[in-house]
């Protein structure tokens, strides 16, 4: 069997198309891909195979009748906290352990009206809280590229399939870096939509104002057919932004001479590694060859970005996850004197230290007393990011930064230092707190090896600018080809 499991979506329509393989042929290949390495790279909490050779039967079924769309039959991995009718979905958490929605969240039903296949749900940190899929009751992913290293997080799984072929596309989702920081450490392209762009109902919420889901593949082509299917209003969500948006395939080719690029003082004097302001030096040079011109620019509020972002996420998610008690559904405490019991030792098992963390941090912010020393003053800052943003694209259609301030670290080198580890997203976070979209591409690979991502941030809804300009980048360079030697 051709080793379909490495080629695109994009490809691999052309292939279905052409009636040179059948989508089950497709699925069957990345499940044997699945099963040979899956014991090293542990991209899945839960496959269903059975039911994705199913799904690629009944593609097949629309194909054979002429009625394929652009993505019908191609293989696809799904974060592990959007709702999937009847398939477990555990968030990364064991208070979910034995949860089956009793629905699909947009963005799936989207996925099945197109004919994807869904092969499984990828592990990710618990409710997302997290830079290196470490937190995960269900275990570590390991990076494709060297299994003793993160593959970042939270989406880390759905990063993983795609770069070690366990899945053709991914959705993640984003809250401070969670789609752009796995890609970037997998060397997959990856974009966080603006905050409105994709419906966020059947999201398992952790901090709503800043949550964002979004496609993770093997390059710019790829992610532009995944918008193309996601993208668009949804009634049943209230934060979903009644917009039309563009065919994003049709920037794929556009010609880039002439465009600007911002460089943020406040990002370039936080880089220290040498392999990251190597990729973003080399990156520069291949822009400036396709007629990109530079301009450097400020955004004098970067600073407070971490700071505030770490009162807003966790003060959102004390909210958010106050519903997980015991009582409705989910993990329950086996042993308890009355129901105020019940409730503390459920939330005592069922949550991990990371999220309890995260819980008491935003308890405390959004407390008598303290919120508007804490909250209040934290929205603010959000509120001066996003200016500072706005006046920035007054003089460039889009900024070139780091995605990560490292390469991918080892397992088990930050999770103990919360400090540390929330300093990986200091190139991420903003994005969020702005709304803005962000895509990661891969942007070589370090002295060791190691995949290296730079990150492109766009005004609002013009993810089709990301589009244009890592076509082509990626045109001009072959980081995005290279696959991890598992």
């Amino acid at each position: 069997m051709a080793n379909f499991y490495e080629m695109t979506a994009a490809e691999l329509a052309r292939i279905l198309r052409a009636k040179e393989a059948t989508s089950v042929e497709i699925t069957q290949s990345v499940l044997e891909r699945i099963e040979a390495i899956e014991g090293k790279v542990r991209s899945y909490v839960t496959l269903d195979p059975e039911s994705a050779v199913d799904m690629a039967k009944e593609a097949d079924k629309i194909l054979g009748a002429g009625k394929g769309r652009p993505l019908t039959g191609i293989p696809i991995a799904v974060k592990d906290n959007m709702c999937v009718t009847g398939k477990r979905t555990t968030c990364g958490s064991r208070i979910l352990g034995n949860f089956k929605p009793p629905y699909d969240a947009t963005v799936v039903r989207l996925l099945k009206d197109e004919g994807m296949v869904i092969l499984g749900s990828a592990n990710m940190d618990e409710f997302a809280m997290g830079s290196s899929t470490e937190t995960s009751y269900w275990g570590t992913t390991r990076n494709p590229w060297n299994t003793e290293l993160i593959p970042g997080g939270s989406s880390g799984g759905s990063a993983a399939a795609v770069a070690a072929g366990e899945a053709i596309v991914s959705l993640g989702s984003d809250t401070g870096g969670s789609i752009r920081l796995p890609a970037a450490f997998c060397s997959v392209s990856g974009i966080k939509p603006t905050y409105g762009a994709v419906s966020r109902y059947g999201l398992v919420a952790y901090a709503s104002s800043l949550d964002q889901i979004g496609p993770m593949a093997k390059d710019a082509q790829d992610v532009a057919l995944m918008l193309n299917l996601i993208c668009g209003h949804d009634p049943r969500d209230s934060t979903s932004v009644p917009r039309e948006h563009p065919d994003f395939t049709d920037f794929l080719d556009r010609p880039v001479k002439g465009m600007t690029l911002g460089l943020p003082t406040e990002f370039f004097s936080k880089l220290e590694n040498e392999d990251v302001a190597g990729a973003i030096a080399d990156a520069r040079r291949v822009f400036e060859a396709l007629g990109v011109k530079f301009v450097e620019l400020s955004l004098p509020h970067l600073d407070y970005g971490i700071a505030a972002y770490y009162i807003i996420a966790p003060s959102e998610a004390s909210s958010n996850l106050a519903r997980y008690d015991g009582v409705k559904y989910g993990h329950r405490a086996e042993e308890y004197s009355g129901m105020i019991d019940m409730y503390c030792k459920t939330r005592a098992e069922g949550f991990g230290p990371e999220v309890k963390r995260r819980i008491m941090l935003g308890t405390y912010a959004l407390s008598s007393g303290y919120y508007d020393a804490y909250y209040l003053k934290a929205a603010k800052v959000r509120t001066l990011i996003t200016r500072d943003f706005r006046k920035a694209f007054e003089s460039c259609d889009a900024i070139l930064c780091p995605t990560a301030p490292s390469p991918p670290f080892r397992i088990g080198e930050k999770i103990d230092d919360p400090i540390q580890m929330y300093l990986t997203d200091v190139f991420t976070i903003p994005v969020n707190m702005a709304g803005l979209p962000g895509m990661a591409v891969p942007g070589g690979f370090s002295k060791d090896g190691l995949p290296v991502g730079i990150q492109l941030i766009a005004p609002h809804f013009q993810e089709a600018v990301l589009i244009q300009l890592s076509a082509a980048f990626q045109r001009a360079t072959d980081h995005h080809l290279k696959r991890p030697p598992l």
